[in-house]
């Protein structure tokens, strides 16, 4: 069964909104130039990373699906992208943390077995993970973001995936390690909006809508989880033929799920109660 339309949606974990939209270049060049169009989101509560992918995927909070911390982990029950896409016949692809198969595929993660797959039946058609064992402030232990964008791009070209989706850590491990207010932070997003640019305009060349977002925003201290603006709020990039809300619009992040489904053009399920925000 063909789908709609094909999309990516790439996760860069723990960027501010104030970061998004000064430092990231590329990005507000074609918001400026009108090919993408950019939106305020406001994640769930606790503004978790674990917290926030599960509710990415699902379109609940964290108080209905249960994922109330990153030590807080289980296959969730309820409904998400990876199911919906695969019962609607389409096919799938991950180039994400570990977390995300655990979430959508099986629990606990196995290193071996779990790490890269191909799986016709399965909710995530092509996986490919890393875990980030061993992380901390002063050992990052993330991979480099140019290898993550290729892998998807791999899949794009190699499987024809229609929905794929992308996360990755650096930027939320950088704004822990040194706040969001540094030499080291400026570099880190332009760095990270450079590897991007040089992806992104072949994904769409090869049709696919691509939405640019995160999970949380992250204080200048190198925080999030709390209710706080700056740990909530990030920016939402969009680029496809899709309408959207004014621009000044506030997003909420549990409309991420079912906007996703409707541009594929797959059942939204009844546990998605948020609109989405692009028709």
């Amino acid at each position: 069964m063909a789908l709609e339309t094909k999309l990516l949606l790439i996760v860069l974990d723990g960027v501010p909104y104030r970061n998004w939209r000064r430092l990231m270049g590329n990005l507000e060049g074609w918001v400026q130039s009108g090919e993408a169009r950019v939106w305020k989101m406001r994640s769930v509560l606790p503004s978790t990373s674990a917290c926030c992918y599960a509710s990415i995927h699902t379109g609940v909070s964290p108080q209905v699906h249960g994922i109330l911390s990153n030590e807080n982990r289980f296959r969730v029950k309820q409904p998400d992208i990876f199911s919906e896409v695969s019962k609607a016949g389409g096919k799938t692809g991950a180039v994400t943390h570990s977390y995300w198969s655990e979430f959508f595929r099986s629990y606990p993660f196995d290193l071996v077995e779990d790490m890269e797959f191909d799986e016709p039946a399965g909710p995530i058609t092509h996986g490919r993970f890393h875990t980030m064992t061993g992380y901390n402030l002063k050992n990052q232990m993330t991979p480099s973001d140019v290898d993550l964008f290729a892998t998807l791009t791999m899949l794009t070209r190699r499987h024809g995936i229609d929905y794929g989706i992308l996360h990755s850590c650096t930027l939320d491990s950088m704004g822990h390690r040194f706040g969001h207010d540094c030499h080291e932070m400026d570099h880190a997003v332009y760095a990270m909006d450079a590897m991007l640019a040089a992806f992104l305009p072949g994904w769409r060349a090869a049709g696919y809508e691509v939405i640019v977002t995160a999970d949380h925003g992250q204080t200048d201290r190198g925080h999030h989880g709390g209710h706080d603006d700056e740990m909530q709020d990030f920016a939402l990039y969009y680029f496809g033929d899709g309408k959207g809300p004014e621009a000044g619009t506030l997003l909420d992040q549990l409309q991420l799920a079912p906007t996703v489904l409707k541009r594929l053009g797959v059942p939204v399920p009844a546990t998605m109660k948020a609109k989405p925000f692009l028709s």
